[in-house]
């Protein structure tokens, strides 16, 4: 509910704070003294649009600031959590507008959208009148009130639930119906690569060897001229490297027993002999081993070219070619089970429609009861807050083929005629604000406890009426409030004798007008009652009228709580 209201340079306001408490608050004062300014105030600070003049003269901005207790309404929390602005069970709204016209909004005290403004006030309040956030002319609430009114939220739930597996369902079957169409295609492309690199199959790691070969078939004729006319040089010439050494080593062997100094030089050229010597048998053997099969060289260059070719055509490295074919085959798999895999869908998508369409076949039955109740008993109400004759009807009117939705197989709409003779119109239609507000009360009053805002605005709900009539309106809205937070602006005393809490709005002049709201005890509420009942003259006997008025008010409410 509402917890508090600040307002400062709005319109002739230049400062008002409230604190408000739970129930039925009546605002009440002189004609002109600014009363529905606190529910334009309200309007602003719920998203409504604003201008430059809303600004008080001579001020560079107004503000407007709402503290409200969100402790026992869990989808407002769980909102402003997705919104991240969660501050706990208090939310501040605050809207300052400049006086060129421009505005900004906060939510505890971080900046948001003007829209994100609006969608949290019409969870938080709801102003009827001649203002907006009149949230009974939206076709969605018409169709929630209704639902509550014939216990069918569960089935309304259901039916949502069965609208989304079904939408899902056929979301899926399109995507896969979309890909059926470029399957053939795929398929044929898909088995070609395929049969190319099975056909290559080619093996982690035979690049490098491939590559290695191909080099050696390459320069064969380079590589036995070159290993011939080393082997000649270090073993097979007169004076090779392999025959100076051993020379050499026998005359070292002939030293070495003169001096055995040189024993060590000798051991080094026996070594150098021996590994000529093996050098040299290693050089005989790959001349031996080195047979060129020019076809073997032409085997080895083809493969390459394919390897390559494939690598340039996947874009892929050449030796990373092998993955390319896992990937494809699972493609190509995925793309061959298609079919099955169509089947099931366009079974899921009959089965999901059928669930759907009974789910929702029943919440329409459901919903052509209760709107007969509801209007029977709206209809009733109308007659006793003094609209004589009129007729609401709540018409539920199947969708055409194809517009059916989450909600259901039909739309949901109030109809009202005000007056007897009149064909009922819908409810958005009705031109009188004030039959309007007490259409819009004689519907919550019914279906109270299923209103979406815990905070409802009636601004002059009380407009054409008087005498038991005004009574009546006074007390079912005294019973509104006993279920959520009611406010109500009226001129009525008959209205403004019901509420638990009376605010008094007063103009005071001087250099500027100001307005004055303030909270009104006991002796207080007899003395503007009186004023209401009286006029300018103020006497005893109207006064002990007021004072009459506020215990039978009293008086009633301990009865219905009885």
């Amino acid at each position: 509910m509402l917890a508090h209201i600040q307002i400062r340079n709005f319109a002739i306001i230049d400062e008002v704070e409230l604190e408000l408490d739970g129930g039925l608050t009546v605002l009440t004062g002189e004609t002109g003294a600014g009363k529905s300014i606190l529910v334009d105030a309200l309007g602003l600070a719920l998203g409504d649009r604003a201008d430059a003049a809303a600004v008080r003269h001579g001020q560079k901005r107004a503000e407007i600031a709402l503290t409200v207790d969100i402790g026992t309404l869990p989808a407002v929390r769980d909102w402003l959590a997705e919104q991240m602005i969660d501050e706990g069970e208090e939310c501040l709204i605050r809207r300052v507008i400049g006086a060129e016209g421009r505005s900004r909004a906060f939510i505890n005290g971080q900046p948001v959208p003007l829209a994100s403004l609006r969608t949290l006030g019409e969870q938080l309040v709801d102003i009827h009148g001649q203002h907006a956030h009149q949230s009974l002319l939206r076709g969605d609430e018409q169709r929630r009130l209704l639902d509550h009114h014939g216990g069918l939220e569960k089935q309304a739930g259901l039916t949502a639930e069965a609208w989304q597996q079904w939408q899902s369902d056929r979301r899926a079957l399109a995507d896969a119906l979309g890909s059926r169409e470029e399957r053939d295609a795929r398929l044929e492309l898909l088995r070609y690569q395929v049969d190319e690199l099975d056909t290559l199959a080619l093996e982690e790691g035979e690049l490098e060897a491939l590559e290695n070969e191909h080099r050696r078939l390459a320069h064969a004729e380079r590589l036995a001229t070159g290993v011939q006319a080393a082997l000649a040089e270090l073993y097979e010439d007169e004076f090779a490297a392999h025959p100076v050494v051993a020379r050499q080593l026998r005359q070292l062997d002939a030293l070495a027993e003169l001096d055995p100094a040189l024993a060590s030089v000798r051991d080094l050229l026996k070594d150098a002999e021996i590994q000529l010597g093996e050098a040299a048998d290693g050089l005989r053997r790959y001349t031996d081993d080195a047979e060129v099969d020019p076809q073997r060289v032409q085997w080895a260059e083809r493969r390459l070219g394919r390897i390559r070719e494939l690598s340039r055509k996947h874009r892929v490295e050449e030796r990373m070619l092998h993955t390319v074919l896992a990937e494809l085959q699972g493609e190509l798999e995925t793309l061959e089970s298609l079919e099955a895999r169509l089947e099931h869908l366009e079974q899921a998508v009959e089965r999901s429609e059928q669930a759907w369409r009974a789910l929702a076949e029943t919440l329409s039955r459901g919903r052509r009861l209760a709107a007969q109740s509801l209007g029977d008993e709206v209809t009733a109400l109308m007659q006793e807050l003094g609209m004589a004759g009129g007729r609401f009807e709540v018409a539920v009117t199947a969708l055409a083929p194809g517009k059916a939705r989450a909600s259901g197989l039909d739309s949901v709409e109030f109809l009202v005629s005000a007056n007897a003779g009149q064909p009922p119109r819908a409810l958005a239609r009705v031109a009188s604000g004030g039959e309007l507000s007490r259409i819009a009360l004689a519907i919550q009053v019914i279906a109270a406890d299923a209103g979406s805002t815990p905070c409802m605005v009636f601004d002059e709900v009380d407009a054409g009426i008087g005498g038991g009539v005004a009574e009546i309106v006074g007390r079912k809205l005294r019973e509104l409030g006993e279920r959520c937070q009611v406010l109500c602006v009226t001129h009525v005393p008959q209205v403004a004798s019901q509420g638990h809490q009376h605010l008094h709005v007063s103009k005071s002049g001087g250099r500027q007008t100001r307005t004055r709201i303030q909270p009104l005890d006991d002796t207080g509420r007899i003395e503007e009652l009186a004023r209401m009942l009286g006029g300018v003259e103020i006497t005893a006997r109207t006064r002990a009228h007021a004072e009459e008025m506020l215990g039978k008010a009293a008086q009633s409410a301990a009865l219905r709580r009885t």
